[in-house]
């Protein structure tokens, strides 16, 4: 990186770790642990399988949530590219600057409504559908949630290199799962135990489709809902409200747009990974599709998935 660059890089950090000493109290203690755990891999660039000190994750997480307790009431920074200043939320304004860099950012909102960013190598940009789709590679700075896609307005971001830590988190929990579980299903689809790394390869590739598409439904249902709708959501951050709201448009994302996508692909270990995540608040208000899975393993067809979306009562 150059010197510009690395001020960028640094600048967005900071804002990082702004976002993630305001709003990591909204994990659950054992969740919030397992993310400290891969941010550590990530940031101290440790292989997949190389195995982690608990000494010096402590250690560094002591030191972090220190860092955090000066940043905490810290207003986020603009960022200046060439001499130009931009909100830090102003994505497109900054990538017009460093893409000619292969270099490309986003900033937005997440869960509970914390803020968002990272920083990536550019590895290519598309045009998909009526989507501009950038594939995102190595990542110069993220923050401790570093969701595997991200949207805006009619941009998709693929961040890759945290898809790939996602599945390999996802793979070592299934060490805690017992052997007919959704997740050891799509895993047994690979040959995790001899070839990790090819393995690896293969899923991320595939779960990008499911993540490009999940995308492609979170733009179509925003349009949908229109903008009260995120303005409601915005004004109840930190709530169980926040979560059932979030779901139910996860929910239209995925009947309009993800699991016509899974029925078309017809790939066993797809069905399987989407299954596997299919947790909490989501699961909880849409008991149509946790049965259909079930009769799916039974038989293999995807007509009851049709269903779904031809009847909204299906959901709640």
């Amino acid at each position: 990186m150059n010197i510009s660059t690395e001020q960028l890089k640094n600048t967005i950090i900071r804002n990082c770790h702004i976002s993630d000493a305001q709003y990591a109290g909204n994990y659950t203690l054992c969740i919030y642990l397992l993310k400290m755990r891969e941010y550590y891999r990530w940031e101290h660039n440790i292989p997949f399988g190389q195995k982690l000190s608990n000494d010096d994750i402590g250690n560094w997480l002591t030191e972090r949530e220190t860092h955090w307790d000066d940043l905490e009431d810290k207003p986020l920074s603009n960022i200046h590219v060439q001499d130009q200043q931009f909100s830090c939320y102003d994505s497109a304004g900054i990538n017009d600057i460093i893409e000619q860099d292969n270099l490309i950012y986003s900033g937005g909102y997440g869960n509970y409504g914390k803020p968002v960013f990272f920083l990536a190598a550019l590895e290519s940009k598309t045009i998909h559908e009526d989507y501009h789709l950038y594939i995102c590679g190595h990542e110069y700075a993220r923050e401790l949630a570093a969701p595997p896609g991200m949207s805006h307005s009619q941009s998709i971001f693929i961040r890759k290199e945290s898809l790939k830590r996602f599945i390999w988190e996802k793979h070592e929990e299934s060490h805690w799962y017992n052997k007919d579980s959704p997740l050891t299903r799509a895993l047994s689809c690979y040959d995790f135990d001899h070839k990790p790394e090819a393995s690896l390869e293969q899923l991320t590739s595939l779960e990008a489709d499911t993540v490009l598409y999940h995308e492609i439904g979170e733009i179509k249902s925003s349009n949908l809902l229109g903008k009260e709708w995120s303005d409601m959501v915005m004004q109840m951050p930190r709530s169980r409200s926040e979560f059932m709201a979030r779901a139910v448009k996860d929910h239209i994302a995925d009947t309009i747009s993800t699991l016509p996508r899974l029925i078309e692909n017809n790939d066993d270990s797809q069905i399987h990974f989407y299954f596997a995540n299919f947790k909490g608040m989501r699961r909880e208000i849409f008991p149509a599709l946790v049965e259909i899975y079930p009769q799916w393993l039974k038989d293999k067809k995807l007509s009851s998935f049709k269903s779904l979306w031809s009847n909204p009562k299906n959901i709640g």
